[in-house]
């Protein structure tokens, strides 16, 4: 049985932000998992891929099938409050373009939605919003 390697698909999704915000004007990334001390009135982006439900393709048993796995990247984005939420939606925007109806390794992205302001930070201090995107692979067993 060669089920799909979970590690490998977040590796896809992660390495894509991360190499799209590197470039200028290079915006801290932070993952699952990762310590960070975010530098007061910057800003930064946080990205969270979770699996959720899968479905089967095929009604084979555990080889010659297939499985749809399905999940949801939010991606949270961070700026200085109080300045208005031109250079938080201008990051969203580079975002959205990663992960807009693309295919990137196996990987099929849905339209993008965001990114919607929220009402109140965390951390505090900062203006919110956030960029959710699902998304899907195909498990070949």
């Amino acid at each position: 049985m060669a089920a799909a390697d979970l590690n490998t698909i977040r590796a896809t999704i992660e390495g894509r932000l991360a190499t799209e915000l590197a470039s200028s004007p290079a915006i801290p990334v932070v993952f699952h998992n990762m310590a960070f001390e975010p530098t007061p009135n910057s800003s930064f982006v946080q990205c969270l891929v979770s699996f959720g439900a899968n479905e089967y393709l095929s009604q084979g048993l555990t080889t010659n099938s297939q499985n749809r796995i399905v999940g949801l990247v939010v991606i949270s984005i961070f700026s200085a409050k109080g300045v208005g939420p031109g250079a938080n939606f201008i990051i969203g925007k580079r975002i959205r373009d990663l992960y807009n109806r693309v295919i990137v390794s196996g990987v099929f992205f849905d339209a993008a939605k965001g990114p919607e302001a929220l009402l109140s930070a965390a951390p505090e201090g900062y203006f919110q919003t956030r960029v959710s995107v699902t998304f899907e692979s195909i498990e070949e067993l």
